[in-house]
């Protein structure tokens, strides 16, 4: 206990000891050089008799034991001292006092033969020992300064098993935990529930993440829709692993260099007039992004129910002959009257054109135009002769993962043009979602890289029921800002927070912030110090802090991810969180890379072509029309 009276006992102790240190060597000193004090008539008859017979004992028989007896009884009272501890003592000052102490206290017994200088130099050795371990058990050793970053306190265990089943995305990697690098495996062991992929520009998504989902699901059978912004960094690596693995067709969506043709509103489809104003209200908001914060709007609603009309009269007419998206656009370019009469024979959509039928009979010229023109204006910047020809087409279908034709199917985009293009890929994926969300279907995995360029409706809800369905969803972001702006802050927190596997690299601002309370805390070792004017405190705590700060989110590396797994129920991951650095071989990608085969092209497609199918549709709305209004 640390009362007065015990800390006064273990002081007298530890004085005594030192002084017993001290006299040994005062009367190793008197027997080694006796005849030195004899005449100096130093000596005494009684001292003589006590001391004199001490020579002949272990402890002072010879030079060596007295010396290390003296040593370390000084040792012992050394270690036992009190003093401030102080941070100044550097270790290089503690070491010197005491080596150099050490070589004089025994070396000085070559000096046997100068008893003064024998025992000055002993005496200094002594003194110099002393002085050092004084030091040594003064010296407080923080470290406070030694992890300035915390990075050490912040590491903790992750999955360094490999865990592989049918479906999943393994990325080797490796981790810090306490000072030792260890190898590690991130495992996406049910790609179902949902694969959320950030990280600023450079911080490696595509590299070291989509490749690898692109390579290993081709490799494990799984039909496939991917999203090339960027084309065709993605659909390169696609087709490839196709060349090697086979088993699915290839098909590419292409606006400015025509590979495929496909209609996204192939009338078999579409069941009922749902589908048809899913349909519209994704071309419609993909064209005007600013819309999709008004849902709900008279201006806004409007518009898409005008297109609904129009997509569903032309599925109705002559059993969905003339039914795409063309022949919408060239449809709602008709002049009022006629175009009001031909949508007036389709009764099933009669609730959706009534308002405007109203407008137009009561005068209201402004309403309507406020009504119709914004529909018309947006579908006027998809008139393109190439849109038409790639979107009038059926080289194939868009139930990518029917099991008697699998299909891996790419979506190009242009950043140049993503706007206009990325309102028309909307639709396909809309489409494509509707088709591949059923039951006993071929397993499928839905890659969109730079995912906020698309109008995606109803993402949340496919992620969500899509797993029974072996449909495996990745979308790949900069940012959740960059989500909150092109879908609303509700949808974009939604989809933050129904994905069950996220992958991030460097962001910051409320993503670092999120997702550093998401991964949770951990305990860590805190030490603080006191230092007053007689004596210094160090006091040392545990207490749980964030495992991964939103600073250190936003200071990753390119190729070092933070992010969580999840698991399933055959399946169980303790350790799901992880702050890893992914281990690609770049030599071994740069080689393949190098071998890959361009894309070939089906068949070329000449631009007289491309002018005579923009011509026909024409033609054929005007057939329609004509068709419709002489029969009245």
């Amino acid at each position: 206990m640390q009362t007065g009276e015990n800390e006064q006992a273990l002081r007298k102790i530890i004085d005594f000891t030192r002084l017993l240190s001290i006299a040994i060597l005062i009367i190793h000193f008197y027997l080694r050089c006796y005849h030195t004090f004899y005449k100096l008539k130093l000596t005494h008859e009684v001292v003589d008799h006590i001391l004199l017979p001490l020579s002949k004992t272990t402890a002072f028989n010879t030079m060596l034991f007295a010396k290390l007896s003296a040593l370390l009884l000084l040792v012992v009272s050394l270690m036992g001292s009190k003093g401030k501890r102080d941070e100044k003592i550097r270790a290089k000052t503690i070491v010197t006092y005491c080596v150099t102490g050490l070589l004089i206290y025994f070396f000085s017994s070559y000096l046997i033969s100068w008893p003064w200088l024998y025992m000055g130099a002993t005496s200094f050795g002594y003194l110099l020992f002393m002085t050092g371990g004084g030091l040594l058990f003064r010296m407080l050793k923080l470290r406070l300064g030694g992890d300035i970053f915390n990075k050490e306190n912040e590491t903790f265990p992750q999955e360094e098993r490999l865990l592989e089943n049918e479906y999943s995305i393994n990325l080797p990697a490796k981790y810090q935990l306490k000072g030792k690098e260890r190898d590690s495996w991130i495992n996406i062991i049910n790609p179902f529930r949902g694969t959320l992929i950030g990280g600023s520009p450079g911080a490696g998504k595509s590299y070291f993440i989509i490749r690898h989902i692109i390579t290993q699901h081709i490799r494990k059978g799984f039909a496939m829709l991917i999203y090339d912004f960027k084309y065709d960094d993605l659909s390169r690596i696609a087709y490839n692993a196709l060349r090697q693995y086979g088993g699915r067709s290839f098909y590419v969506i292409n606006f400015e260099k025509i590979m495929h043709r496909s209609n996204p509103l192939e009338p078999e489809t579409m069941l009922d007039i749902t589908d048809a104003m899913e349909a519209a209200r994704t071309v419609m908001l993909g064209l005007n992004r600013e819309w999709i914060k008004k849902q709900g709007d008279f201006f806004v609603e409007s518009p898409i129910n005008f297109v609904t009309a129009l997509i569903w009269f032309l599925k109705k007419y002559k059993a969905g002959k003339y039914c795409t998206l063309p022949h919408v656009i060239e449809l709602s370019l008709v002049d009022y009257k006629e175009l009001f009469a031909v949508l007036s024979s389709e009764p099933e959509i009669e609730v959706l054109i009534n308002p405007f039928i109203s407008a137009w009979r009561n005068e209201a010229y402004e309403q309507l135009e406020g009504q119709i023109a914004s529909a018309k204006i947006s579908l006027a910047r998809l008139s393109s002769p190439q849109l038409y020809y790639v979107l009038s087409g059926n080289d194939f279908s868009l139930d990518i993962n029917n099991p008697d034709e699998p299909k891996v199917v790419c979506l190009a985009n242009n950043p140049q043009k993503s706007q206009v293009y990325g309102a028309v890929l909307s639709l396909y994926v809309n489409r494509i979602n509707k088709l591949v969300n059923r039951k006993n279907q071929q397993k499928c995995s839905l890659i969109f890289d730079e995912f906020p360029t698309i109008y995606f409706n109803g993402i949340d809800n496919l992620i969500a029921t899509a797993r029974s369905n072996k449909v495996a969803v990745t979308l790949a972001v900069q940012d959740y800002s960059q989500l909150k702006k092109d879908y609303g802050r509700e949808q974009a927190e939604v989809i933050m927070n129904i994905v069950g596997n996220i992958v991030c690299g460097q962001v910051t601002g409320d993503t670092a912030k999120q997702l550093s309370e998401r991964f949770g805390k951990i305990n860590q070792q805190k030490e603080s110090v006191s230092i007053n004017s007689s004596d210094t405190s160090v006091s040392r705590s545990t207490q749980l802090d964030y495992a991964i700060p939103g600073s250190k989110i936003a200071a990753l590396s390119s190729g070092e991810f933070v992010g969580m797994v999840a698991d399933d129920p055959g399946n169980k991951i303790s350790l799901k969180t992880f702050h890893c650095e992914i281990q690609n071989d770049h030599d071994a990608i740069q080689q393949e890379t190098a071998g890959y085969s361009e894309i070939p092209f089906p068949s070329a497609v000449t631009s007289s072509q491309v002018i005579l199918n923009y011509q026909r549709i024409k033609e054929d709305v005007k057939i329609l029309v004509d068709d419709i209004v002489d029969s009245l």
